[in-house]
């Protein structure tokens, strides 16, 4: 019984060391000028920024033991919620869930001094919006990423199926396995020392959309809720050096002249943004050795379309990655996509 009350005692000591600890912590409302924001954003209230796309991120520095980050979630449906991954220094990212419209992730036993702080935006599920973040203080941002890419794509890029560590395949929700920060683009920008911005819809397809999606990416391109096809997105926001496209799995074995002319279309239409880009088309990683063989040869027919000094290339990965949910990547395949990516980017652009 002595024993009980002891650990009730201890427990209490624990309970108000913790209260202590957050009155210790100041509020930075996320207008404020230190926290960097990466992705398609709306910054029409800037209290309260939105951002649907996956892979959306907010960083910061700050001094403290502890932080804590509010969000807020749209809840799509009334029933779908967000997972959010949460990347402190160099210690291991976790992925967490929302669980209501207003929602506090609290991030403890850091050691004193300055630490830097990753928040992305996982899934597809409906906006997030950030609120504040609490700490003891906010440092201004150090500019760290030397480059930027954007990566088009479809489910793939998105990190759809890839992480089944709270769920596993055909249970829970469709975006229960997602993990954008995990996929191969964010893995090998920072492999590259460099920003990302993930341009991608799952199920989309360049000419063609599986499950019964009506759109197709060359009309989300310009969107800022790619997705809804709503907003729309200043390109001058964010203007990359390197472009990937990683579209085809959906729309599968398609009529040669019309998906070549419409790839060019909307190579061309990405180069008129960014007139100074690199665009790298690639195979879909989780295609299957037919589908391989034809979007070679359509993406062979296209980069010969342009002259050289257009800096429109390709890249094939080496072989078929489909260790996740519905035949697509898992996130240990991911790191072998990234790799392969990385590689072939610091190779081309001599980083």
């Amino acid at each position: 019984m002595r024993l009980k009350y002891i650990l009730a005692g201890l427990f209490s000591i624990c309970c108000m060391l913790a209260q202590a600890r957050d009155h210790l912590l100041r509020e930075y409302n996320a207008d404020n000028t230190n926290l960097h924001y990466t992705g398609r954003i709306d910054f029409s209230n800037p209290k309260l920024p939105r951002f649907w796309n996956p892979g959306v991120y907010i960083q910061a520095r700050f001094i403290g033991t502890s932080v804590n980050i509010k969000l807020n979630d749209e809840i799509e449906y009334n029933k779908n919620h967000n997972y959010i991954e949460i990347a402190v220094d160099k210690r291991t990212p976790y992925r967490v869930q929302t669980t209501g419209k207003s929602n506090l992730f609290k991030v403890d036993g850091l050691g004193a001094g300055v630490h830097t702080i990753t928040i992305c935006k996982d899934t597809e599920s409906g906006y997030l919006e950030m609120v504040s973040l609490q700490c003891e203080k906010l440092l201004p941002w150090i500019k760290a990423a030397k480059y930027n890419i954007e990566y088009i794509g479809d489910s793939i890029t998105c990190g759809t199926g890839s992480d089944l560590s709270a769920t596993p395949c055909d249970k829970g929700e469709w975006f229960d396995q997602h993990n954008a920060y995990m996929s191969y683009g964010p893995t090998s920008a920072r492999a590259l020392a460099a920003n990302w911005q993930l341009t991608a819809i799952s199920g989309v397809g360049l000419v063609h959309s599986c499950c019964q999606m009506k759109m197709v990416m060359p009309e989300a391109f310009d969107k800022l809720d790619i997705r809804a096809l709503k907003g729309q997105w200043d390109f001058k926001s964010y203007i990359p050096d390197v472009v990937t496209v990683c579209l085809g799995q959906n729309d599968g074995k398609q009529d040669s002249s019309i998906f070549c002319l419409a790839y060019i279309k909307f190579i061309l239409t990405i180069k008129s943004k960014y007139p100074q880009t690199t665009v790298v088309m690639l195979t879909s990683p989780m295609g299957d050795e037919g589908l391989t063989y034809t979007l070679k040869k359509y993406i062979l027919g296209v980069e010969a379309s342009f002259p050289n000094a257009a800096m429109v290339h390709h890249y094939f990965f080496n072989k078929q990655y489909h260790n996740g949910c519905g035949g697509h990547p898992d996130m240990a395949e991911h790191q072998l996509i990234a790799a392969e990516l990385s590689a072939y980017i610091k190779q081309l652009k001599h980083w």
